[in-house]
């Protein structure tokens, strides 16, 4: 981190929380599956009610998904993303 005048400084998210580089891969491994739950949801033309509904969940269990919420793993991520529909090249694709 570098040190500015009057006190502050410049650094990443990544410097400033002291992330090692696969703690950094993880969560942007996560926003990106969160990412991607919202666009083939809004492709499919689906409210969050109606995915909840075919995911057996409930719809603010879909927004915290949607948002990448820290409750939420990335292997129910990659649950309910296989579950409409969506195939592993696509997500290889993402990462």
């Amino acid at each position: 981190m570098k040190k500015l005048k009057n006190g502050w400084v410049q650094g990443s998210t990544q410097e400033f929380l002291e992330l090692s580089d696969a703690d950094m891969a993880y969560i942007e491994t996560k926003r990106a599956l969160a990412a991607c739950l919202r666009d083939q949801r809004m492709k499919r033309h689906l409210t969050q009610t109606e995915l909840a509904a075919r995911l057996e969940t409930s719809q603010s269990r879909v927004a915290k998904m949607e948002s990448g919420d820290s409750t939420v793993s990335i292997d129910l991520l990659l649950q309910a993303l296989y579950r409409i529909g969506t195939k592993r090249r696509q997500l290889a694709a993402l990462l």
